[in-house]
């Protein structure tokens, strides 16, 4: 159940088989306690690895595996560590471009303030 004191962030990466990043702003402090990351498509070949930083450091990863992924999977993080996040800062997420087939990934990210 969500608090009153939670905020949601979305982001996306255009292709989770190609290395590379997104940045978001962080508008309010607190702790990110939750990251979910919605598939778009099918990857092949391998898996993906997506990282989730803040200003501290790695906050986590998310493992996407190509053996059974669909359009639609959701997959999930919950960081306790290099979580909290002040105003003004920005978190990453990186995908290491592992998998192959074009795969668009929407990203949500949960703040408790």
């Amino acid at each position: 159940m969500r608090t009153l004191n939670d905020y949601f962030i979305t982001t996306k990466l255009a292709d989770i088989s190609t290395a590379g990043q997104t940045y978001v702003a962080v508008p309010d402090g607190g702790r990110l306690i939750k990251v979910f990351a919605a598939l778009g498509a099918a990857i092949t070949t391998a898996d993906a690895t997506m990282t989730v930083k803040t200003a501290q450091g790695t906050a986590g990863t998310i493992s996407v595996p190509f053996s059974g992924s669909a359009a639609g999977n959701v997959y999930t993080l919950e960081p306790s560590a290099n979580n909290a996040v002040n105003e003004g800062e920005t978190i990453e997420i990186e995908t290491d471009g592992g998998s192959t087939g074009t795969a668009e990934v929407e990203i949500t990210l949960v703040i408790r303030r």
